[in-house]
């Protein structure tokens, strides 16, 4: 199954780092998070993918172009006409398709643009800005069984502040709580499968796959959901990107599996 990874938004809730590169490429403990959702992806023996570019998209490029370069040392021989002899190579098994999908296009657009690379088969598709430690193959495995267009991972991330507890007859607090994930509803966390049949129902570069698509989906019961219960984070702030380093700095990182 390949695996179709949005990478192409100018990610401008971030903008504190994405207007040198895209968000995709912002790194965590040294790494950008793109790398961190493809070695999850290739645990589970997912190692075919084609990435969405667009803003910055030659930064995306550059870096697997020279990714032999980033993960070895490295001879360099000018007196042997430039000659590079690569040691230890460290780099991963996968096949990666960069596309310029285009500055502009929506998220539905841009799926639709790499459409000749996936073929007519069932895919992956997520996000290039948020981890997990979803069981991929019970997704893989709930999307065969379900019957339906697009399978997507849904979260229940709660909220970001405490609750207050009040007494009834005043305005004495009387205690803290921390708010329950449960508290919070589901939401589109990504890491979707998807049959080659959702291509129906792109209409354009401008076509959402938030706004347009999956609603299209939902109301013909073609879309489902698979609860995941446990980690999940996306990276939409300093604050997210802070919360991902300081997990990865400390070795509690859930999503690091390998």
């Amino acid at each position: 199954m390949k695996i179709v990874i949005l990478a192409g938004g100018f990610g401008t809730r971030i903008s504190e780092e994405s207007y040198r590169i895209p968000k995709p490429m912002i790194e965590i403990g040294g790494h950008p998070i793109l790398w961190h959702i493809m070695k999850y992806y290739s645990f589970h023996g997912f190692n075919d993918f084609i990435i969405c570019c667009g803003y910055l998209a030659n930064v995306i490029k550059d870096y697997f172009a020279n990714y032999y370069l980033h993960g070895s040392d490295v001879t360099f021989d000018f007196k042997n006409n430039g000659r590079i002899d690569i040691h230890n190579n460290l780099s991963e098994p996968w096949k990666v398709t960069l596309v310029d999908t285009g500055l502009y296009t929506a998220t539905a657009g841009r799926v639709a643009r790499v459409q000749k690379f996936i073929g007519n088969e069932m895919f992956g598709l997520t996000y290039g800005d948020g981890v997990g430690n979803v069981d991929l193959y019970k997704l893989r495995d709930f999307h065969c069984e379900n019957g339906s267009v697009l399978s997507l991972t849904a979260v229940q991330p709660g909220g970001r502040w405490g609750v207050l507890k009040l007494a009834s007859d005043c305005d004495q607090i009387t205690g803290f709580m921390e708010k329950a994930p449960e508290a919070g509803g589901w939401i589109n966390a990504g890491f979707m499968v998807a049959n080659p049949s959702v291509f129906d129902y792109i209409s354009g570069d401008d076509c959402s796959l938030e706004n347009d698509v999956l609603p299209i989906l939902a109301s013909k019961n073609l879309l489902s959901a698979f609860k995941h219960y446990n980690y999940w984070q996306c990276m939409d702030t300093q604050r997210d990107k802070l919360v991902l380093e300081e997990q990865w700095s400390n070795q509690t990182a859930p999503w690091k599996i390998w």
